[in-house]
């Protein structure tokens, strides 16, 4: 028999109330109730540490059933926070990620279905050795315990992240933001009533949602509650999560995300790589913001791909050079629908998430690999070339969580890398860099089996 998931009416809020929800909660209280939350999270996480693969898998699978046989009412409560936030003059990048449409749904719980049929890195032996006295060490994975998600107008992340963190053993506490307060709530009626078919506590999939802001807030004071703290947003919310948390923080990516076009690329496969990188998804981390073109090729190449992002409605911001040859200074007839800015300082540092691209051109590989270490976010940074020894350069000198040749950035995505989800893409060098999947969300302990050895 199917499970019934009724989604009330009271869930229909406008985002003014909303703001004033947020406010309204005071921060001791949303603390003492976060901290109690985190509690209840590890007794039911202790629970889900003794589940073997099998029954996990079940249970992921049964979760990815229910929001397909949901999907129409999760699709529903989504329109009331689409309105909402349209009514409020989100832009239409924020919009795009809001937007979870019955067919985002399914696409998502088959993400959850693939998150099963990965391989359990829970009990997977890192390394051992065996000491000269005959002690036997291991190191094995072990869960993290109670992690903390702060994100903001991304219901599929509610999905992807319960995924992992169940897989993995874990428990998690959720702040999905206002934006998204009626399309989480729906999909975790879902999940919740999974779980307690499944014969596990509903406490393993929470959300702090209902203390508004404080609830962020509590979330980055529980040390010692929470184990691990992700932010998953634009670059002032993973700035305030990193620089006022006093539990340990992942820092994951805003994207200020570069593709160099260098004097040996094949120019034709490069127009497909970077349309593609910039107009597939624009309110995405990994879509691309900066081109930068060799000067070799720059008259060559910068008119032809001008006018294949201008038929994509794309604002051009480029430098004085790559200006000068996109407007026909030199005789290169008009492009329809140009619209050509002057890039300003501020530009070079902007991750856009709309339809505007940064352009320049650059006099060598050095001078773009300088522009792309200073300005990017450490990302994901692609180069175009058929030079094997430039790409290998490339490839080494460029300080990013992800490096493509010869492809669009679009696939610097957890599903894609066949992690099945992701949690979010690390910008940081601990612990976790690029995608984080299952292994991610993992730590590891030493088991030492000895026979009565005792140190001299």
């Amino acid at each position: 028999m199917s499970t019934v998931i009724s989604l009330s009416s009271s869930q229909s809020s406008d985002s003014a109330h909303l703001a004033k929800a947020d406010a309204s909660v005071p921060f001791a209280r949303a603390l003492e109730q976060v901290c109690a939350m985190a509690t209840k999270a590890r007794k039911a996480q202790a629970q889900l540490a003794q589940a073997n693969s099998q029954r996990k898998n079940l249970l992921l699978n049964a979760i990815a059933d229910a929001l397909v046989e949901h999907a129409d009412d999760i699709a529903a409560a989504n329109e009331l926070d689409m309105q909402a936030a349209f009514d409020s003059g989100m832009s239409k990048g924020l919009l795009d990620r809001l937007h979870f449409t019955v067919e985002r749904i399914v696409a998502t719980a088959d993400g959850v279905r693939n998150v099963a049929g990965l391989p359990d890195p829970v009990g997977e032996m890192v390394r051992g050795n065996n000491l000269p006295n005959g002690l036997r060490l291991t190191q094995v994975r072990v869960p993290l315990g109670v992690v903390g998600m702060i994100y903001e107008a991304r219901p599929n992340v509610t999905i992807d992240v319960a995924s992992l963190t169940l897989k993995s053993g874990n428990a998690v506490l959720l702040r999905g933001g206002h934006a998204a307060q009626e399309t989480n709530k729906a999909i975790l009626r879902v999940i919740a009533q999974t779980l307690t078919d499944q014969g596990f506590s509903s406490d393993l999939v929470t959300s702090v949602d209902e203390f508004g802001r404080a609830g962020a807030d509590a979330l980055m004071q529980a040390r010692g509650y929470i184990d691990l703290l992700v932010p998953r947003g634009g670059a002032g919310l993973i700035r305030s999560v990193v620089e006022n948390s006093k539990v340990p923080v992942i820092e994951t990516g805003a994207g200020n995300v570069h593709i160099y076009v260098d004097s040996a690329a094949d120019l034709e496969k490069a127009v497909p790589i970077i349309i593609n990188a910039k107009t597939q998804r624009v309110g995405v981390c990994n879509a691309a913001e900066k081109l930068l073109v060799h000067k070799s090729v720059s008259r060559q190449f910068l008119p032809v791909i001008a006018r294949a992002l201008s038929s994509y409605q794309v604002e051009l911001h480029a430098d004085a050079i790559s200006r000068d040859i996109i407007d026909g200074a030199d005789g290169i007839e008009a492009i329809e629908g140009l619209q050509l800015r002057a890039a300003e300082p501020e530009d070079w540092g902007t991750e856009y998430l709309a339809l505007k691209m940064g352009i320049k051109t650059v006099d060598s590989m050095d001078e773009a690999i300088e522009h792309i270490n200073r300005y990017s976010t450490g990302h994901t940074e692609a180069i175009i070339s058929q030079d094997y020894a430039a790409i290998e350069e490339f490839t080494k000198r460029v300080d990013s969580a992800v490096v493509m040749v010869n492809a669009s950035t679009r696939f610097t995505d957890g599903g894609m890398f066949g992690l099945g989800a992701e949690l979010g893409i690390s910008t940081q060098k601990l612990h976790a860099r690029g995608p984080m999947g299952l292994q991610e969300l993992t730590t590891t302990k030493w088991i030492g089996y000895g026979m009565g050895q005792i140190r001299p």
